[in-house]
């Protein structure tokens, strides 16, 4: 009998270790599994690149088709092929500001339509009206030349107000460093930014990537730098073949209207 209930003793244990073995496995959790984290990209400083003087012809938009980072790109109003290049540029993703054409200190031959500081106020509201009216897909307004006018208190506070009136942002191409331009559109409250260097002064390749490096380096130091270029085949090759390595470094580009304030 005292074996016997042993026997039955012993069983019972058994049959209890098993429970408790069984409720463990159901109750322990699964291991978690470990993501990886991804760590940020640090961003090594932002540019932005304004190509100028579009409108003149239609010669360089293959390449610029192939140039993916964004691009801010100033269109001369009133020419033969200031819209369908607007247009084509736009469908491309660029974003469009118009290169409104102003009086210079120095003697070249001036645009058709050029705000001079002899016109009155009724004068430059037309000159605005028709250059929008031609480039009617602009962000932003621009300065071609306008060394003369971009000093003017009067003149550029003219055109500042009609800047103001259509909640367009207003680009410096600082062309002399009497601008008074920045100062205006503070008091106008406009947002308003101002070039740092330009790209093609010199039509030469290794200048031109020169000058990219040099806007780089100032991104980096001041956390965003302003670029502005040319319509023209060299620039636009330096930018496609520099630009993706740029990238990789940590450099992001960005439109004009994200740097104006």
């Amino acid at each position: 009998m005292k074996n016997k209930n042993l026997k039955i003793l012993g069983i019972i244990l058994l049959l209890l270790v098993l429970v408790a073995l069984i409720l463990t496995s159901i109750h322990k959790k699964p291991p978690v599994k470990k993501v990886p984290v991804k760590k940020a990209r640090m961003v090594s400083g932002r540019i932005v690149i304004v190509i100028d003087d579009w409108g003149y012809h239609l010669n360089n938009l293959a390449i610029i088709q192939e140039i993916k980072q964004p691009l801010t790109c100033a269109v001369l109003p009133g020419l033969k092929n200031s819209n369908p290049v607007m247009r084509e540029l736009n469908s491309y993703g660029c974003e469009i500001i118009l290169h409104l054409p102003m009086e210079p200190k120095e003697k070249y031959n001036l645009e058709k339509n050029t705000i001079t500081t002899t016109m009155n106020a009724k004068q430059i509201h037309n000159i605005l009206e028709q250059a929008l009216f031609s480039v009617s897909l602009a962000k932003g307004v621009s300065n071609h030349m306008g060394s003369r006018v971009t000093e003017d208190k009067r003149t550029a506070g003219i055109v500042m107000a009609e800047v103001r009136k259509r909640r367009l942002y207003f680009f410096d191409s600082f062309v002399t460093k009497e601008s008074i331009c920045q100062a205006l559109a503070k008091k106008e409250k406009i947002k308003c930014a101002q070039r740092d260097i330009f790209l093609d002064n010199q039509d030469d390749f290794e200048y031109i990537q020169g000058q990219l490096t040099k806007l780089k380096n100032l991104a980096r130091r001041q956390g965003v730098a302003i670029g502005i270029g040319h319509d023209r085949k060299n620039t636009l090759m330096v930018l496609k073949e520099m630009l993706p390595k740029l990238e990789k470094e940590g450099y992001k580009f960005i439109f004009l209207s994200q740097a104006v304030r």
